[in-house]
């Protein structure tokens, strides 16, 4: 019965920077990793930052060194801070908890969609330029 709910989206300007939680509700947040995923329209959604249970984190190359993905096990939350935004990180951004434990992940499975089962309504990031 958990569920996501994602916040902090809106309109900024290219350079800019953006900090989007996501609220857990449930018990089952410590023991499961959690990752970002987001989907510009007409497009496909695709992997953006994923941290499992022990912190490990893993980006994609279009926001490695820009984005920093963190957690915080006590109030059942996950961030995904943006920095240096750019019109192409326009998108809906999606909060996702994988469907097992996964107290150490290795990219291949945090990248992968098929490996959550569950996921948040979305937030959406505009950058204009």
């Amino acid at each position: 019965q958990v569920q996501l709910v994602e916040s902090g989206g809106g309109l900024v300007q290219a350079g800019e920077s953006l900090t989007l939680s996501c609220v857990v509700s449930g018990r089952i947040f410590s023991d499961r990793a959690m990752g970002w995923f987001r989907q510009a329209s007409g497009k496909e959604r695709e992997f953006v930052a994923g941290i499992d249970r022990s912190g490990g984190t893993y980006y994609a190359n279009s926001v490695s060194g820009r984005f920093t993905i963190s957690r915080n096990n006590d109030k059942k939350t996950v961030s995904l801070q943006m920095n240096s935004l750019k019109p192409d990180d326009t998108a809906v951004y999606v909060c996702a908890q994988t469907r097992r434990v996964a107290f150490f992940a290795t990219h291949d499975y945090l990248a992968d969609q098929k490996s959550y089962a569950a996921w948040g309504q979305g937030t959406q990031v505009t950058v204009a330029s």
